[in-house]
């Protein structure tokens, strides 16, 4: 065996003088703390195996046709009302469980029934009533049939009875319609489930009978819903977005949600760009508009000075084959050309119809919703989970990552309280401290990437300084959105367009109700018996702005 193959063995300490013991020690240390060293390089070593191995695991998984491992996030049952994690505070909050509802005193009483006692004894005295209310509901089938008188006139003509406008075109009533679309689209029961229920309330009903009360007929619906996005775009300064993956006749798409705390809006489509989002913008109007604000936008998104002259001069188009055709007219061909100037022709015309240039868009980052022209905000949470996703390799990087979210988060309750009380002094004070926090060095390079990235991203988070009615989150748009998530899960993905017109335009009205305090039965009921007590949901927004 040769020397080189030999093991390293360290003297015994007994065979070492005494002079060279001083020596010996410090020859120890030094190779204690390169053995640490190496402990440590092999540690980071180990995790990041580790993980690759997860994420190779993930996606052999998932080739196989298998589902991934799940991300179960730790329980927040026993978290802290103040955590770091929430909103922006200062509303009253509703105990899980517990509904809005008047107490027993305040109820409508439909049935008195009088009890007297089995025995009363002679010369008992009467002393009045002890309540007892008992809340049931009572679920029976009505079959009405109107006899429409027909008569026949002198002149051999047949008149006759008109049937009410509620019953028109459809053999079910208004209950049981509301019903179906409030056990359907508010409770999220699977088609199946429901046919199964009103075939044991005695209804006779088919499956195709009961699709068509849940997908038809709803025109209505259809124009209330444009119209409270129309409203809503009009009297709000902000609003939250966010979308989600909704599969369409067996191909991928995405549902865009749009809303804030008076209204919600989806819409599924089967792209999720740009181009896209400013069309739902547009709510209805199909004009595209070049002038100095769309040239301007073209400008600004790196449009050639050559091809920025073909569009001189301010017109009007009435839809999109014609704008379509006068791109093409004036010589504008490369794909990434024409994408820029529809984004500007979209965004004029947005403009031109009203809505305000003022109007704050707070999203997660996506990039289809930076829309210039309009204010872009960003979601502080999003923005601190590109730290807390991070991977330290060393207790002395894992240190540096929380002392870093702690600063965060401290920043972050900073600006709830600035909110609360705008002062000019206090926003300078922030913008600085905004500034040390996200352009330090530390030794932890992937932090510093993500510090970096973060920091290009001041003027959207910092936004609130200037807009303090603008939330510091978009937990809204998420909220929101997972009403549609649920719906997706349960009753999988649509087969036909009204079927997704349908189910986007019921899971809007419903979340606008419920934002405006009102019930969606009845609302349901009221819109179906064509009385209209209930003002339109578009007025109501108006009202709930302050907004004329």
């Amino acid at each position: 065996m040769s020397s080189e193959s030999k093991e390293f063995q360290l003297p015994k300490f007994e065979e070492v003088p005494e002079s060279e013991h001083h020596a010996m020690l410090r020859f120890l240390l030094g190779y204690c703390e390169t053995l640490k060293e190496q402990l440590a390089l092999q540690s980071e070593r180990l995790s990041l195996q580790a993980e690759q191995i997860k994420q190779l695991r993930d996606e052999i998984s998932i080739l196989k046709g298998e589902k991934p491992r799940p991300k179960i996030k730790p329980s927040t049952l026993n978290k802290d009302k103040d955590d770091k994690s929430g909103g922006d505070g200062g509303g009253k909050t509703q105990k899980r469980g517990k509904p809005l509802c008047k107490k027993t005193q305040e109820l409508e009483i439909h049935e008195t029934k009088i009890i007297p006692p089995s025995d009363i004894p002679p010369g008992s005295i009467f002393k009045g009533y002890e309540d007892y209310v008992v809340q049931d509901i009572e679920i029976k089938l009505k079959n009405i049939n109107f006899r429409r008188e027909r008569y026949e006139t002198p002149r051999g003509e047949t008149v006759t009875g008109e049937l009410p406008e509620w019953v028109k075109g459809t053999h079910f009533g208004p209950i049981l319609r509301g019903y179906v679309l409030s056990q359907y689209y508010e409770q999220h029961v699977p088609q199946r489930l429901v046919l199964k229920q009103l075939w044991q309330f005695g209804v006779r009903i088919s499956a195709g009978q009961l699709n068509s009360l849940i997908i038809e007929r709803h025109e209505p619906f259809h124009e209330e819903k444009e119209e409270v996005l129309r409203v809503g775009l009009r009297v709000s300064s902000y609003v939250n977005v966010d979308d989600t993956a909704a599969r369409h006749k067996g191909r991928n798409g995405y549902c865009t949600h749009i809303g804030n705390e008076l209204f919600a809006w989806f819409s599924s489509t089967e792209s999720k760009s740009r181009i896209n989002f400013l069309e739902l913008l547009c709510v209805g109007h199909s004009d595209y508009v070049v002038d100095e604000i769309a040239r301007q936008y073209m400008e600004q998104q790196k449009l050639p000075a050559l091809q920025l002259e073909l569009l001189s001069g301010d017109r009007t188009f009435s839809d999109k084959a014609s704008f379509a055709a006068y791109l093409t007219t004036v010589g504008l061909l490369t794909k990434h050309h024409r994408k820029v100037a529809t984004e500007g022709a979209l965004l004029a015309s947005i403009l031109a119809h009203g809505i305000s240039p003022e109007l704050v868009i707070l999203s997660d980052d996506a990039g289809q919703f930076n829309v210039l022209g309009l204010l872009h905000a960003l979601c502080w949470i999003h923005a601190e989970r590109t730290i807390n996703k991070l991977i330290p390799f060393s207790d002395q990087n894992r240190i540096i990552q929380e002392q870093l979210r702690d600063q965060i988060w401290t920043f972050y309750q900073d600006l709830k309280q600035y909110k609360l009380a705008p002062l000019p002094e206090v926003k300078a004070t922030l913008a600085a401290r905004f500034d040390a926090m996200f352009l330090q060095k530390t030794c932890f390079q992937t932090l510093n990437l993500a510090l970096a990235r973060i920091y290009q991203n001041k003027a959207e988070l910092l936004l609130v300084l200037d807009r303090p009615e603008i939330p510091l989150h978009n937990n809204l748009s998420e909220n929101d959105i997972r009403d549609y998530v649920k719906k997706r899960k349960i009753s999988a993905t649509t087969r036909s367009d009204l079927g997704r017109q349908a189910r986007d335009t019921f899971l809007s009205l419903k979340k606008t109700c419920q934002k405006l305090g009102v019930s969606f039965w009845e609302y349901l009921q009221d819109r179906l018996t064509l009385s209209m007590n209930i003002p339109p949901l578009p007025s109501l927004i108006s009202a709930a702005a302050g907004a004329p």
